[in-house]
């Protein structure tokens, strides 16, 4: 199962960076360097989101789903409608586990909030706000974006009552607050904190790789994906610093990079886009 789900993920960088480039981000423009940072807790304005619930969104998710797969998440799931109080939380955390496995991050995160409202830990908290952001990242339902924002916030907020002001806490909110927020520079502001105490923080150099390219700024991001290959070289991180190259038409460069996802990934439906890519480059 492992393998089927880095399979998947590989092969979906391409979606996966049209996704993360599309998510609207208003005002996203050069910090002041000299910028206070904001605390990890600190107030962020929330506009109005649609309400989403855990049962409408298993069944979307199971629409994708082979007959046996889905069979086993409804089983479970009935399961969960009958069970006494102190049998939910095992079958909770089974449930999320499943859906991790095959790679749907929405109905997983919601039954990590789940269990985290029963164990409210540090990490808990930090698991489902992790969970919502890779739900937020990958969702293409611009309906359904704003409320697993939201929730992601939500859950970093209560691990950061818990363990105030860590780097996973301060990232995860960063990139949240940028996301999905009408204040994207107290994010940013998180970031390029986590960075200055933490300069090889792998997450948070990607993301502001990533936001860089948002904003047009390509020449930083492509310092900042030099800096994540460095850290733990990727062919999602190849891919940014290709497309970046690209931007800046520093063509032998970008074929380069290309060249290199391909090399990483070693899959089909990357491989036939990079050669279309380097074919491009190249004429």
């Amino acid at each position: 199962m492992l393998q089927r789900k880095q399979i998947v993920v590989i092969g979906s960088v391409v979606v996966l960076m049209g996704l993360m480039l599309s998510l609207d981000i208003q005002g996203l423009v050069k910090p002041n360097e000299g910028a206070a940072v904001t605390n990890a807790s600190g107030p962020v304005q929330a506009a109005k989101v649609k309400e989403v619930s855990l049962e409408d969104i298993s069944l979307t998710a199971k629409e994708s789903l082979n007959a046996s797969l889905k069979k086993q998440i409804t089983d479970l799931e009935t399961q969960l409608k009958s069970s006494s109080e102190s049998e939910k939380l095992n079958i909770q955390k089974q449930l999320a586990q499943q859906w991790d496995d095959v790679n749907q991050s929405t109905p997983a995160s919601f039954y990590y909030e789940l269990i985290a409202e029963k164990e409210p830990n540090f990490d808990s908290w930090l698991k489902a706000g992790d969970k919502f952001t890779d739900a937020y990242q990958q969702s293409m339902d611009t309906l359904v974006q704003p409320a697993l924002v939201q929730k992601a916030i939500s859950s970093y907020q209560k691990a950061d009552k818990i363990k105030p002001n860590t780097l996973e806490i301060k990232t995860g909110l960063g990139i949240a607050y940028v996301t999905g927020t009408p204040n994207p520079m107290q994010g940013i502001t998180l970031l390029l904190d986590v960075v200055k105490q933490d300069p090889k923080n792998l997450k948070a150099n990607l993301n502001l790789g990533l936001f860089s390219m948002k904003s047009g700024q390509f020449d930083k991001a492509v310092e900042r994906f030099k800096t994540v290959i460095d850290i733990a070289p990727s062919a999602e991180a190849w891919f940014y610093l290709a497309s970046s190259y690209e931007n800046m038409d520093r063509k032998s460069d970008a074929i380069a990079a290309y060249l290199k996802t391909k090399e990483i990934a070693a899959d089909p439906n990357m491989s036939q886009f990079v050669d279309r890519k380097v074919n491009e480059l190249s004429n």
